[in-house]
């Protein structure tokens, strides 16, 4: 192995964060069992606030940026893969405390590695990234409580970020009756092409005025936004309704009351997609390459190459991307 290119995120001694396109050794890649030779990555809302010090997400620096690799094993010193195989990684420290998936070649622990499912290719599994599996996990977490199609409609907020808009499409094929939330008003033909039944605008709520027991309306909710419309979500379920936390883009208090809770018997569950591990992790990929995978993944995919990254970051933190963004690391 040669020097390879990355994206290399460092902070400046007067504190600025900022990334930039360079060369690392084969010495610079961080510890782990298996080395992967990176053929695509992905751009979440996350890396984006990694990449230009808008969140302080990264916690060691220098760090190669990018929280989802997808490639082929080069070197493994755990039997549980061989050189050859395709794997996927996601999360965990990825991109965050260890090198990530903006390089062409990455090492890191197996117990964080899955072997790629039947029924995806490399860059499907990195247009669905870890956008993706949120969105499964939740859908995965929800059942698992009880929803299904029968029960009632579910909403999703954020309906036109990445996790909002592949949760609307995986819910379409299941089946359920599903209602995008979105505060853009341009997007409805966008949602509906994803299978979204209704489009609501947050802006027609009054979310300044929210009663502790709304009209009951939701099976199920997955919220991306957090703060009021989290609020509102819960004030509005129906009776055992289920509502999936997944993000926190519009505010992280909750300042809900327990009516909802003890009144509705309302369910309120965190989407932690970071730590979870074997064998639930590889269950919902699994599932992502059979019937939970969205029938119009491609449709919303763009792919940039590497050399892109520096110029897409700022529409990211700025609300202005919808679907999802391949990165081409390497051939």
């Amino acid at each position: 192995m040669s020097a390879f290119r990355a994206y290399l995120i460092d902070k400046a001694d007067d504190g600025t964060v900022a990334g930039r396109l360079t060369q690392l050794a084969p010495e610079d890649l961080d510890d782990g069992e298996v080395t992967i030779r990176v053929h695509y990555s992905s751009v979440n809302y996350k890396d984006a606030l990694a990449a230009t010090g808008a969140g302080r997400i990264v916690r060691r620096f220098p760090c190669v940026g990018g929280i989802d690799m997808a490639g082929e094993v080069v070197a493994s010193t755990d039997s549980r893969f061989a050189p050859g195989d395709k794997v996927v990684a996601t999360a965990f420290d990825i991109g965050v405390s260890h090198h990530g998936g903006y390089a062409e070649f990455a090492c890191v622990p197996a117990d964080w590695v899955v072997p790629l499912p039947c029924g995806l290719d490399l860059l499907e599994a990195m247009a669905l990234g870890t956008a993706g599996f949120t969105a499964a996990l939740a859908i995965v977490r929800m059942e698992h409580n009880g929803l299904a199609p029968a029960n009632g409609p579910v909403v999703v907020s954020g309906a036109t970020g990445g996790v909002g808009g592949l949760a609307i499409d995986m819910l379409s094929r299941l089946g359920y009756h599903v209602v995008g939330l979105t505060r853009k008003d341009t997007e409805t033909e966008y949602l509906e092409m994803l299978g979204a039944s209704e489009v609501r605008l947050t802006s027609a709520i009054d979310l300044d005025n929210i009663r502790p027991l709304e009209a009951s309306q939701w099976a199920g909710a997955i919220d991306n936004v957090g703060g009021p419309v989290l609020n509102w979500l819960i004030a509005t379920m129906k009776r055992a309704g289920t509502v999936a936390c997944v993000g926190n883009a519009a505010g992280f208090k909750l300042e809900s009351t327990v009516f909802p809770f003890i009144l509705r018997g309302v369910s309120l569950l965190g989407i932690d997609s970071g730590f979870i591990a074997y064998p639930t992790r590889k269950r919902v990929w699994d599932r992502l390459a059979s019937d939970l995978k969205p029938r119009h993944l491609m449709d919303v995919t763009r792919v940039i190459d590497l050399e892109a990254l520096p110029t897409c970051f700022d529409d990211f933190v700025a609300g202005r991307v919808k679907g999802r963004t391949v990165v081409r690391v390497s051939a």
